[in-house]
């Protein structure tokens, strides 16, 4: 099984790019924080600049490491069902479950190992960067050299390597096994992500408007929310759809696809989710607290730099993270439809109808993914605001939540549309004989 998995990477390589892409930078974000590790463990380092390098590499390589988690196994799931005849195929001569579960991993853990290794150079070049970073807002001494060292290059490698393995076994697991399993699962996953969040949110109340960790709480308790909304994607598309006022033939073909894709669609709207509430409740709960700084006429502490440093750092992430992770996903999904879409036009539709239901679907999937995001962000900052300041809605939210939609709206429909029409390109009748 591992020669077929060496054998089919050979023979067909464009169908692993996006998985490609997701190591590479899940493995480059990952390395070059914790450099920081092997930066700070040097010799001569002053404790307060070891423990600047310390913190942010510990709270950034945790996020990391669930940002690649989720980007590859979004780019694999797709990967897997685009393949569902060739596994069938494979099952009908002989092939078990076991075999194909081995071959799916072998060829994950192969193109990890290669985004990786491709990583460790813009790493390098990334830590330093970074290091500059630190050091010109004095959070970090200036003698300090960066350092790239055993810390890096193994968490990595290994971070990268089993968030692959780990995704793929997965990814095959879902498309073998019975709806029902699966769907047991994830709720259980969900409402413990959603009761662990909300506990988070709630525990806010127990610190004082002046205390360091006082973001910390709400913060959390946002992302866990998100998380519990993602795994619960397909169920939350479906509520929308239920509620949406969508007519004409476009709207009516919109909403028939998106009901029956709602599974497929589960890692965009994870990715949409996840996106609007890390980067509104971080942006926004920073926003609050240097306005609040500001207001009291004290100078920041180089804990509260430190804490800004890490909070931008991780929004910056995340939005180039989740970007290529959407990216990725909306064009396998998107480009996998040319055989429909060929249908469609030999029916009569044309290539405006086809776009417009397309970009419906997109405007749809969008609206459902803002608007879960921004309730579990606002859930972490109402509280952390009615702390901090005694307010209650701060008016920071309102330009931070319109960025971060627009942003949403851009990268979604911007791609879908753009695939649709590369696909277009294809005459009906080619398209059609060419996927079956």
């Amino acid at each position: 099984m591992f020669l077929l998995a060496m054998r089919s990477i050979r023979h067909r390589p464009g169908r692993f790019l996006a998985t490609l892409l997701s190591a590479f930078l899940g493995a480059a974000i990952i390395m070059t924080f914790n450099s920081m590790h092997d930066t700070a463990a040097q010799d001569g380092v002053d404790p307060t600049s070891a423990d600047t390098l310390s913190t942010a590499a510990g709270v950034v390589g945790g996020y990391g490491t669930l940002l690649v988690f989720f980007a590859v196994a979004s780019t694999l799931t797709v990967n897997v069902r685009q393949r569902a005849a060739e596994l069938e195929l494979l099952r009908c001569s002989g092939a078990t479950p076991a075999q194909l579960k081995r071959m799916l991993v072998g060829e994950a853990v192969v193109v990890a190992l290669v985004g990786a290794a491709l990583a460790i150079g813009p790493a390098v070049l990334g830590g330093r960067a970074l290091l500059e970073v630190f050091q010109d807002s004095g959070q970090v001494a200036g003698s300090v050299d960066h350092s790239f060292g055993p810390i890096a290059f193994m968490t990595g490698i290994d971070i990268t390597l089993l968030a692959s393995a780990g995704a793929a076994f997965l990814a095959v697991r879902r498309a073998t096994r019975g709806r029902e399993r699966r769907g047991g699962a994830r709720k259980f996953l969900a409402y413990a992500a959603l009761l662990t969040g909300a506990a988070s949110v709630f525990s806010t109340f127990v610190f004082s408007a002046t205390d360091a960790a006082l973001m910390a709480p709400p913060a959390y308790g946002a992302i866990l929310l998100s998380v519990g909304f993602a795994l619960m994607a397909p169920r939350l598309l479906e509520a929308v759809l239920d509620r949406l006022p969508l007519n004409g033939a476009s709207g009516w073909l919109a909403v028939r696809n998106l009901r029956e894709r709602a599974g497929q669609l589960a890692g965009i709207l994870m990715s949409l989710i996840l996106f609007t509430a890390v980067a509104t409740a971080t942006l926004t709960m920073q926003a609050v607290e240097s306005d609040a700084v500001a207001a009291s006429g004290l100078t920041k502490s180089i804990e509260a730099k430190n804490l800004e440093t890490l909070n931008f750092t991780v929004v910056g992430i995340i939005v180039v993270f989740v970007c290529v992770m959407l990216v990725n996903s909306l064009y396998a999904a998107t480009s996998y439809r040319v055989r429909e879409f060929g249908q469609q036009r030999l029916a009569g539709a044309t290539p405006g109808q086809v776009l417009g239901t397309v970009g419906t679907e997109g405007i749809v999937l969008t609206v459902t993914g803002v608007l879960f995001g921004t309730l579990a962000a606002l859930a972490g900052i109402i509280p952390f605001t009615v702390v901090r300041t005694e307010g209650a809605l701060p008016g920071e939210v309102y330009g931070i939540g319109l960025a971060v939609a627009v942003i949403a709206a851009v990268v979604t429909l911007g791609t879908i549309l753009a695939t649709t029409r590369r696909t277009l390109r294809t005459p009906a009748v080619g398209a059609v004989a060419v996927a079956s």
